[in-house]
């Protein structure tokens, strides 16, 4: 983290005054009504210091505190795990807690104005096309066949790997296929990342990932808005990033306009309407490329790294457990009732259908056990609007931002037991081996619908005794490769 001409010696004496005066400041009323605050833990400077481990940082605190508050020059910051607080913010007083001014300025050079950075009547919007959008069958099962195709092609990838004994970084594929995927059904164009046959689809990739970690880190790092006006350090290089991003956006927004433009064809026209979501918002005449752009780069967001991360850290998880491994296995071949010889991946994919997946109440279980312990959204900040009581009885000023931490919350024992830390997927299984959901403000991840599971291969860690570490982001990407070594399970032949 650099700091950039501020010495730690001028820094620590300056947060140090800042805690005293805050806790003393709160703490004595003279006389007046007595206001709870929550216990203070440490300054955004401590924030800086764990940055590459913030998250354990953050749950370490929550283990002594459910709810806490760090200092920061600027605004009250609170962090919570207590369910019940979540409720509240998440539901119960939804309106008093959005993004404000603060989250909008942080992120709005990736996200400018997409469903993620704003409030109000401008989210009902987007949130009211946005749902009736993805309810349409004709987008759902356009997506289906993007998403299934793009596995198959995984599949193959792995297959080719398991017969040559090739060791795989499997993160990178996951994260290849989803963006592949996710372009096709946001811009209705091929990447084709996975194949690696297109420099610039690899570059955006490359930008957005850089610029999604270094948007994330002006939330604990104080100057970046003197960095970004002087157009040094971290901002300087996000800058860059973003001119790779938004030259690939609108390249293809104009490539689309274009192309509907172009056509003239009544039939030919309906058709690619129909298809991806670039081209629904076009036929809703949404044609500012700012705005497209905006809402575009969020369903890139949403959509590419939960799906992504969530199997990398699944894979990791199987192979370190071996035994659910083998019985998310056994469920997959039992619940696809396969009989005969599958020669390649794409004869498999056709037995896993929606009956099928019904049944794999296991791998179900499996998923969301992952989900719980690495949910690819950690951490959630928002904005209180006005003076506010939580549940448990601490005030919060208007101003303060209040983060509920799912990361955090999969590790608490008061929520999960002794046994938070450890990867169980029964707890998520009744008596009789069916999956039963939990209380949504108990888990908080991210769940983005059914997920689907190849099923054909086992996994192994290429070093067993290699612990991957997150990155820093928005989302928790795994930092660096997950190298994995792939078998046939069902002597699977890649022809």
């Amino acid at each position: 983290m650099d700091f950039l001409s501020i010495p730690i010696i001028i820094l620590v004496p300056i947060f140090l005054l800042l805690v005293f005066f805050y806790t003393y400041n709160q703490q004595h009323t003279y006389g007046r009504k007595t206001k709870k605050y929550h216990p203070v833990c440490g300054t955004v400077f401590n924030l800086l210091i764990h940055f590459n481990k913030v998250h354990d940082y953050l749950t370490d605190l929550a283990e002594k505190y459910k709810t806490f508050r760090l200092i920061s020059p600027f605004h009250g910051e609170i962090y919570t795990t207590d369910p019940v607080n979540v409720e509240y913010i998440l539901k119960t007083n939804f309106e008093n807690y959005g993004k404000g001014t603060y989250t909008h300025n942080i992120l709005e050079d990736l996200l400018g104005h997409g469903i993620f950075t704003i409030d109000g009547d401008k989210w009902r919007e987007q949130r009211k096309v946005s749902s009736h959008e993805f309810s349409t069958n004709v987008l759902r099962n356009f997506s289906s066949v993007i998403f299934k195709n793009n596995t198959i092609k995984l599949g193959n990838i792995l297959s080719e790997a398991a017969n040559n004994n090739q060791i795989i970084d499997i993160y990178d594929l996951f994260m290849k296929a989803t963006i592949d995927s996710i372009f096709k059904v946001a811009f209705g164009i091929d990447l084709d990342n996975i194949c690696g046959s297109s420099e610039e689809g690899v570059r955006f990739s490359r930008a957005f990932d850089d610029a999604n970690t270094l948007t994330s880190r002006r939330f604990v790092d104080i100057l970046w808005k003197i960095k970004k006006y002087f157009n040094i350090g971290s901002e300087a290089e996000l800058k860059k990033n973003m001119k790779v991003v938004n030259e690939f956006v609108y390249d293809l927004i104009r490539i689309k306009i274009e192309q509907m433009d172009k056509t003239n064809n009544e039939f030919s026209k309906t058709q690619l309407i129909k298809e991806d979501i670039l081209s629904r918002f076009l036929q809703m005449k949404y044609e500012d490329p700012k705005y497209l752009r905006d809402i575009i780069l969020s369903y890139v967001l949403a959509g590419k790294d939960p799906i992504g991360i969530t199997m990398s850290w699944f894979i990791y998880l199987l192979c370190k457990h071996p035994e659910v491994q083998d019985k998310v296995a056994r469920e997959i071949k039992e619940a696809t009732n396969v009989k005969e010889e599958i020669t390649n991946v794409a004869e498999f994919a056709a037995y896993v259908t929606e009956g099928a997946l019904k049944k794999m109440q296991y791998l179900h279980a499996a998923l969301t056990e992952t989900i719980r312990l690495y949910p690819a959204l950690p951490m959630d900040p928002k904005i209180c609007f006005s003076d506010d009581v939580l549940p448990d009885g601490y005030n919060v000023k208007k101003g303060d931002m209040v983060s509920y931490l799912p990361y955090a919350m999969g590790r608490m024992k008061f929520i999960w037991g002794e046994d938070a830390h450890e990867y169980n997927p029964k707890r998520w299984l009744d008596e009789n081996g069916y999956f039963h959901p939990e209380n949504p403000f108990k888990f908080t991840a991210f769940q983005a619908g059914p997920r689907t599971c190849l099923g054909c291969f086992m996994f192994k860690l290429s070093d067993v005794n290699k612990v991957p570490r997150y990155r820093m982001s928005i989302n928790l990407h795994i930092d660096g490769p997950l190298e994995i070594l792939v078998y046939n399970r069902f002597g699977l032949k890649n022809r």
